[in-house]
C-alpha cells in the first residue's frame, strides 16, 4: 500500500504510537488523517500538526465507531486505511476485577471488531482496503505481569488472522502490529520507567516504530515487527512449546515483584 493520497483513520492518535503514525502518514502524503482519541484536546493538537481532523470517540462502542466512519466517509470519501491502535493495559491475573477485564476486552479486542464491521462493507464493495491493528508482541508471546493484556492481545492477533483469511482474496489487506516496548506513557508506567520485561530487548521510540510500519504497509506484511527478535521468539514457541514455557517461567521469576 502506498500512503500518498490515502484517507486514513488512526485511533489512539493523540499520543505515543498513534501520534507517531499520524506524523509518518502525513510525511508520506496521506490526503486526510482522522485523529481519533478520547482526549479531544490532545487529538486536536495532533490533527493541527498533520493537517487532519480530530474526533473524540470511545472505540469500545460500536455505535460510536459506526458514527465515526459515517462522518469520515461523508466528509472525505472512502477510508483507505483504518488503524485500530487504541489500547489499555492493567496489571494482575484472574483476581483483576471483572469490570477491568471487560474494559480491556472492549478496547483491546472489540474496538478492532467494531472498526472492521464499520469499514468492511465499503472496502469490499470497492475491492480494496487496509486494516492495521496494533496487537503487541504480547499477542504472539505473552505479557508477564498482566493476564488481561496477554489474553486480549492474543485475541486481537486471532481476529487479524481471521480477517486476512476470510477477506484476503477480496482485496482486503490486514496487518498486525506487534512491538515490544515502545517509549510511550503506558510502557513507561508499566515497566517502572524501562518497559519492564517487554523492554528486555530495548525500548524503541515511537518514531522508529512508525518508520517500520510504513515499510510494512508498503510490503503489505501481515506481521509488522518493529523488534525483529520477536519473530525468533515466536518461531521458538512454535517449534518447542514446552521449552518455551520453561524459559518464560524463568523470565517470570526474574521479574517477580516488579510492575512489569
Amino acid at each position: 500500500m502506498e500512503l500518498s493520497g490515502a484517507n486514513v483513520v488512526v485511533t489512539g492518535g493523540a499520543g505515543g504510537i498513534g501520534r507517531a503514525l499520524c506524523e509518518a502518514f502525513a510525511r508520506e502524503g496521506a490526503r486526510r488523517i482522522a485523529v481519533v482519541d478520547v482526549d479531544r484536546a490532545r487529538a486536536d493538537e495532533v490533527a493541527k500538526a498533520v493537517g487532519g481532523r480530530a474526533f473524540a470517540v470511545d472505540v469500545g462502542s460500536r455505535e460510536a465507531v459506526d458514527g465515526l466512519v459515517r462522518e469520515v466517509e461523508g466528509e472525505a470519501g472512502p477510508i483507505d486505511l483504518f488503524v485500530s491502535n487504541a489500547g489499555l493495559l492493567t496489571v494482575g491475573g484472574p483476581e483483576v476485577p471483572v469490570a477491568e477485564w471487560q474494559r480491556l476486552w472492549d478496547v483491546n479486542v472489540m474496538a478492532h471488531v467494531h472498526a472492521a464491521n464499520a469499514v468492511l462493507p465499503s472496502m469490499l464493495a470497492r475491492g480494496r482496503g487496509y486494516l492495521l491493528n496494533t496487537c503487541s508482541a504480547a499477542g504472539l508471546l505473552t505479557q508477564i505481569g498482566s493476564a488481561p493484556y496477554a489474553v486480549t492481545k492474543h485475541a486481537a492477533v486471532a481476529f487479524c488472522e481471521w480477517l486476512a483469511i476470510t477477506y484476503g482474496d477480496q482485496g482486503i489487506r490486514v496487518s498486525a502490529l506487534c512491538p515490544q516496548a515502545v517509549r510511550t506513557n503506558m510502557a513507561i508506567a508499566f515497566g517502572d520507567g524501562d518497559g519492564g520485561v517487554a523492554g528486555i530487548d530495548g525500548m524503541i521510540e515511537p518514531e522508529a516504530l512508525a518508520e517500520v510500519v510504513v515499510e510494512g504497509l508498503r510490503a503489505e506484511s501481515f506481521l509488522i515487527l518493529p523488534h525483529p527478535v520477536v519473530r525468533k521468539y515466536y518461531e521458538r514457541k512454535g517449534q518447542d512449546l514446552e521449552r518455551w514455557l520453561a524459559g518464560m517461567r524463568r523470565l517470570n521469576a526474574q521479574f517477580a515483584g516488579r510492575p512489569g
